[in-house]
């Protein structure tokens, strides 16, 4: 039996390894620059950065030149484009990728046509899943976002995420967070045995129901069991939540 000391101390390691693979973000329409400013300011915690905040194409030239000024060059600024509602349109995908990117994006999030998909059409997902893999070059990365939670179907996120690895997605990543139905614990099952059978270097980025350490806990637990220890780091995981942040300072000892 674990005694209550130790179940501290364990997840304390825990919230303190969570911090390193946490993806804050703003996606609100209503989005101004100091709410931009602020969570970037919010990114560089008292005990450790976070691996990355998520901003709308828009925000992110200030988004980086802010985090530059805090001398945190080590967060990623990640574009989340074709947001939120996955349109089928591959200029449209295409030319908000290129305008992030010359903004100052580190990263890439596309939201990968979900509707389309339900409808019958498998291609315009891969088409823009290519149009923003080219524009991220051959080191950029770039997340693919499937919507699992609309998806449902564990046959149609699976082939979905097979297209996705395809076409050169770096992660894949459950969930915008806006839609009514949030991922499930199934949903990274799903997209963890995707890239276990693709064999690829390819990453999970668990959004939309993660706001504790032990939800949080879930989701690792299930990549360990998979892949190991070794993936239990910002390059293979990470877990895009904003409010996880402040259950992870309580149990660190830190004011949020």
């Amino acid at each position: 039996m674990i005694e209550a000391s130790d179940a501290g101390e364990v997840d304390e390691a825990l919230a303190q390894q969570v911090i390193g693979i946490l993806e804050l973000a703003s996606l609100n329409a209503d989005d101004t620059p100091q709410r931009i400013i602020a969570l970037c300011q919010r990114a560089l915690t008292p005990v450790g950065h976070v691996a990355a905040i998520c901003v709308l194409p828009r925000f992110a030239g200030l988004a980086r030149r802010t985090l530059d000024s805090l001398c945190a060059r080590d967060i990623k600024v990640v574009a989340a484009v074709n947001f939120p509602g996955g349109l089928p349109s591959v200029s449209s995908a295409d030319m908000e990728a290129h305008a992030a990117i010359v903004a100052g994006a580190d990263e890439i999030d596309v939201v990968y046509p979900f509707h389309a998909l339900l409808g019958g059409d498998k291609q315009v997902g891969a088409d823009i899943v290519n149009a923003c893999r080219v524009r991220c070059g051959n080191n950029g990365v770039l997340t693919v976002t499937l919507e699992t939670g609309v998806l449902r179907d564990p046959q149609v996120i699976h082939g979905a995420s097979c297209v996705a690895i395809q076409e050169g997605a770096n992660f894949l990543k459950t969930s915008t967070g806006k839609q009514a139905v949030n991922p499930t614990a199934q949903a990274s099952r799903i997209l963890i045995a995707a890239i276990a059978e693709s064999g690829a270097h390819v990453g999970l980025n668990v959004s939309g129901n993660v706001r504790t350490l032990n939800e949080a806990r879930v989701h690792m637990d299930l990549v360990r069991a998979r892949f190991g220890l070794r993936w239990l780091e910002q390059g293979r995981l990470r877990l895009g939540s904003t409010s996880l942040l402040d259950d992870l300072l309580v149990h660190l000892g830190v004011s949020a």
